[in-house]
């Protein structure tokens, strides 16, 4: 009988129990089976990336699909930062370091830490000095740190979009101070396409891929001249600019045309016009982020999974085209904000004005 034979079965019985667990809000259960299973020889990565990980991709799909709350998700990613604890203090994860010193970081305005909490544990397992800063980590601070230690890397974690301009500041801050910046996150698109487009000077998928990449071949340090953060050569129209200095007004003006549009809108109750306005500025911010990387595909799947998640919740996906009309007639003037809106259109049923918005 193999090793893989015994182990995987093992660790789908882990990942089912640490699901229960985290769906029930049980901390405790959710630490002593994690535990337990180190005891009983599962190696400490494959509890990490083969369990743990898993389960909080479950979590937002879950969440995503209406079939938990938002209290629960909360809940239960704090239990499997539980359980990440759990295996980092447990003997079977104690190391001596070997190898160099890296810096793990979440962009400044990245709150999903669990990515980069799971990267730094991995590469403490195979012999990294590890200064793990967690979520939302100015640029500064993180230069700040950079220069009072002996840091050979910086491999930084972003899930959201919306953050890569953030991302482009910060890649291009730490190569100016000669370190070299390892990229992840869904954040940086599909095969890591604005990971290249930001020159970052590697990108890999998961934990576990990036800690081989280095293993394999370090990175080596950059020269402090070899890039500027102005390389993006489509910002000199302001497009990016203008539309992320005026969203308080877009997202206002677009409000007051959909509410002239649609008059039942003005019915809605105060938490559903909270939630209308929450959606139009998501709208607009991802609008900005597909503008700076000019890649209309960014916020055509931004909508998709919008569309998704209003959908799981009852919520018509005709809501959304008339708030890109009138997003699309205050940018008329914007030849690529209009390209994107125009592109986006065809990936949404149009029908009716919408209802209104209760529950995302």
């Amino acid at each position: 009988m193999s090793i893989d034979t015994v182990r995987i079965p093992a660790l789908g019985a882990l990942a089912e129990s640490l699901w229960e667990a985290a769906l029930r809000g049980d901390e405790a259960s959710a630490t002593a089976a994690v535990r337990r299973a180190l005891d009983e020889g599962l190696d400490a990565e494959g509890v990490l990336l083969d369990v743990i990980a898993p389960v909080q991709g479950r979590v937002g799909e879950e969440w995503a699909a209406n079939r938990i709350t938002v209290p629960q998700e909360h809940a239960a990613t704090a239990i499997n930062e539980r359980a990440v604890a759990a295996v980092a203090q447990h003997p079977a994860a104690r190391t001596t370091p070997t190898r160099g010193r890296i810096t793990v970081a979440c962009v400044d305005g990245e709150w999903h830490a669990l990515p980069a909490r799971l990267l730094a544990e991995v590469l403490t397992l195979r012999g990294w000095r590890v200064d793990y800063l967690g979520a939302q980590v100015p640029t500064a601070h993180l230069i700040t740190h950079i220069h009072s230690t002996d840091t050979e890397l910086v491999a930084l974690s972003s899930s959201i979009p919306t953050r890569l301009p953030t991302a482009h500041a910060t890649i291009t801050a730490c190569q100016a101070v000669g370190t070299p910046v390892l990229v992840g996150g869904a954040a940086f698109g599909p095969n890591g396409r604005y990971a290249r487009l930001l020159k970052a000077d590697s990108w890999a998928p998961d934990a576990r891929t990036a800690a081989q990449d280095l293993a394999r071949c370090p990175l080596p340090r950059p020269r402090p001249d070899h890039q500027a953060i102005d390389d993006l050569p489509h910002l000199a129209d302001q497009e990016y600019t203008l539309v992320t200095r005026s969203r308080p007004q877009l997202v206002r003006t677009v409000f007051d045309g959909l509410l002239e549009a649609n008059p039942a809108m003005r019915a809605y109750s105060d938490a559903q016009r909270e939630r209308t306005a929450e959606d139009l500025s998501h709208i607009v911010e991802f609008l900005a982020a597909a503008l700076y990387i000019d890649d209309e595909d960014l916020f055509i799947r931004f909508l998709q999974w919008t569309a998704g998640v209003l959908t799981a919740r009852g919520v018509p996906v005709h809501s959304l085209p008339p708030a890109l009309d009138v997003l699309g007639q205050e940018l008329k003037d914007f030849p690529r904000a209009t390209a994107i809106l125009r592109a986006s259109q065809s990936c949404l049923p149009r029908t009716h004005f919408p209802v209104a918005r209760t529950s995302v």
